[in-house]
């Protein structure tokens, strides 16, 4: 005799049970995701901090260099300016090893400590000195997020949404400093005439402090982190809350196996350089990274008010100004997500780094043609849009997807950790020198600077930069192992 189900009937029990399984296991998915999203709304706030301390200085540095505040040269607000730079880049390398070490989730924990620390001294700083210290120990913060986000979002990730929220981070970077330039428009515009009101502006940077350290508190700890310590209950526990039961099961499958094959490896050291095809690797990943800090966009990040101010705008028409650069690198950078995986990096860095330098080139050249002109300033902001669009649409995006590419897993975190430290030392020297320059050669000699080192980085990317798109990590290193012509052959 037939059971129901054989006889192709099913029983109404049976099938109301099968329903309510489906719908189980689709509710639970949805959680999953759910939960996942919630990780990285979180983490990514160590993102939007980034973007919003360095952009917050944007509109608070006429202010705090006034006679009556901290009365600040060229010379000191460029120090002001770049000494979170110059603490970025030390964090970078300490915030790597702190999180090797201790964990992902407590190293962001501790920098979010860090961030609400050094945002109180930096709003309560009677002097410039007090300022220069405080903006270096927010400095520490902002590079160890720059490395520790970044890997914590990549271990948090499905492989085939990896890329996508990884990138997420620097979209809150974009994001942040959108932020900041919408509170210094407000507080400026409405209460100006206070020559405090840049306190006010610093301190707005407390609320996502706080936010990130209680949010972490409920996020929990890499999985991959876990399991090379040796907790690979813990690691698979944490899995089974952001995949489906089958899917983590196989993940930590390959987890526990990478671990073994690295446990083969030796532990990478600066010995490693005496290797042809690594002293290769490590020059393009640091080429790379410096060439983002070579289009000068950060003298639009930090300066762009005094770069409309000279223009011909005033300061609270400036600042207003500067939101308009705000929502074209958030909206840039959505579009550079969008053509990551469709686009090769070659050509997205090539014909943002052209962009970038053609844009620049308009700017010197408008600045002296039409000085005086009451379009100038329009015409001036019209170009910053331009140029960030190219910034944030291509060079930014390809230029943190590389880094995470193109270097060996044996040594990914010594290597990116020298990388992120020269793009951050090139990032204190612009945020340094140019309100230097600025002051002593004008706009357009100081952006026809930069556009000779545009042109130097198109030569770069030309003969140096290999294209990764399509390529598993195994076959980027052992096309590096191998022919450099070989590696430039295949294109995407």
């Amino acid at each position: 005799m037939k059971t129901s189900e054989e006889s192709g009937f099913v029983s109404t029990s049976s099938a109301a049970h099968t329903r309510k399984t489906g719908k189980g296991q689709k509710k639970q998915k949805l959680s999953q995701k759910a939960y996942l999203k919630l990780i990285t709304f979180v983490s990514t706030f160590g993102g939007l901090l980034y973007g919003y301390d360095t952009g917050v200085v944007n509109g608070a540095l006429p202010y705090m260099s006034r006679e009556d505040q901290l009365n600040l040269t060229p010379f000191t607000q460029g120090l002001v300016t770049s000494s979170l730079l110059f603490g970025a880049a030390f964090g970078a390398i300490v915030g790597g090893r702190l999180s090797d070490r201790k964990g992902r989730r407590k190293t962001i924990l501790s920098v979010a400590s860090i961030f609400l620390i050094a945002t109180i001294g930096c709003t309560l700083a009677p002097n410039m000195e007090i300022m220069v210290l405080s903006r270096f120990v927010l400095g520490l913060a902002v590079g160890a997020t720059s490395v520790t986000v970044p890997a914590f979002l990549a271990e948090m990730a499905p492989a085939e949404k990896r890329g996508r929220l990884v990138t997420q981070n620097e979209l809150m970077i974009v994001s942040g400093q959108l932020l900041a330039y919408i509170f210094n428009a407000i507080l400026a515009n409405s209460f100006g005439e206070m020559g405090n009101v840049w306190r006010y502006m610093l301190v707005i940077a407390t609320l996502p402090a706080v936010f990130l350290w209680i949010g972490m508190l409920i996020v929990p700890e890499s999985p991959r982190w876990l399991a090379s310590k040796g907790n690979i209950k813990g690691a698979q526990a944490v899995l089974e809350k952001i995949r489906e039961r089958v899917q983590a099961r196989k993940e930590m499958k390959e987890i526990e196996d990478t671990i073994k094959e690295e446990g083969k490896l030796k532990k990478a050291t600066f010995k490693d350089l005496k290797l042809p095809h690594v002293r290769r690797i490590i020059l393009i990943g640091i080429g790379i990274a410096m060439i983002q800090q070579l289009t000068g966009v950060n003298s639009i990040m930090y300066y762009g008010t005094e770069i409309l101010k000279d223009a011909g705008f005033s300061t609270e028409a400036a600042l207003i100004g500067n939101i308009a650069n705000g929502v074209i690198s958030v909206a840039a950078t959505f579009v550079g997500i969008a053509l990551l995986d469709r686009v090769g990096r070659r050509p997205m860095l090539f014909v943002g780094m052209a962009g970038t330098s053609t844009s620049l080139l308009l700017i010197g050249i408008i600045s002296i043609v039409m000085k005086g002109s009451a379009m100038l300033p329009f015409i001036i902001l019209s170009l910053t849009v331009l140029f960030l669009a190219f910034q944030q649409g291509a060079v930014s995006p390809v230029t943190w997807l590389m880094q995470s590419e193109i270097f060996p897993l044996h040594m990914r975190g010594l290597a990116m950790g020298i990388s992120i430290f020269c793009l951050f030392m090139m990032n204190f020297l612009v945020g340094l020198l140019f309100p230097v320059l600025f002051d002593a050669f004008g706009l357009s000699t100081t952006f026809f600077l930069f556009v000779g080192l545009g042109i130097l980085s198109l030569i770069f990317i030309k003969r140096f930069v290999p294209e990764t798109k399509g390529r598993s990590l195994e076959e980027i290193e052992h096309a590096f192992r191998t022919s450099k012509k070989k590696f430039a052959a295949k294109q995407g």
